[in-house]
């Protein structure tokens, strides 16, 4: 059977972000393994064409980077009781900059991840037409396991009582 050491849990920040962190808190705690809990702030390179970018747009992409970081350590605070309380006995936190895609599977691969938890939903409307799925294309291109989550697929009684 395959050892599981490490699990990135990338996060969005969305209202279903806790939901995929409870769902990979759980499967790392059940291995005793690391969580990774990941952020990547999109690139304003993948607009170009789309918009007229700002006159200050360094700036922009430090304050959106500065402003994640902040929120993942808020991020983190506020669930870190939750997954400790799961047997996880290491929690780490990154916040990188770049397609979200190439980004999480770098980082997978450059952590030795064992296994990816994530949600099957991300971006919504034009954004997902213009970039595609988040998802789609870690599940394609992974150098591990990936385990997808519907947030909005109704939980099962079983699932409710872990």
């Amino acid at each position: 059977m395959m050892e599981i050491k490490r699990v990135l849990i990338p996060i969005d920040f969305s209202d279903n972000a806790e939901k995929i962190v409870v769902a990979g808190a759980y499967v790392a705690g059940t291995f005793k393994a690391e969580v990774h809990l990941v952020f990547v702030v999109q690139n304003f390179d993948d607009y170009s064409g789309f918009f007229v970018p700002p006159v200050n747009l360094p700036n922009l992409e430090k304050e959106l980077f500065d402003s994640a970081q902040e929120r993942m350590e808020a991020f983190v605070r506020d669930h870190e009781e939750m997954i400790r309380s799961r047997g996880v006995p290491k929690i780490v936190h990154k916040v990188l900059a770049g397609d979200v895609a190439e980004e999480l599977l770098n980082y997978a691969k450059s952590m030795d991840c064992d296994l990816i938890v994530m949600g099957t939903h991300g971006y919504k409307g034009l954004e997902r037409i213009l970039f595609g799925s988040i998802a789609d294309k870690v599940v394609k291109n992974a150098c591990c396991p990936v385990m997808t989550i519907n947030p909005y697929r109704e939980e099962c009684e079983e699932a409710r009582k872990v």
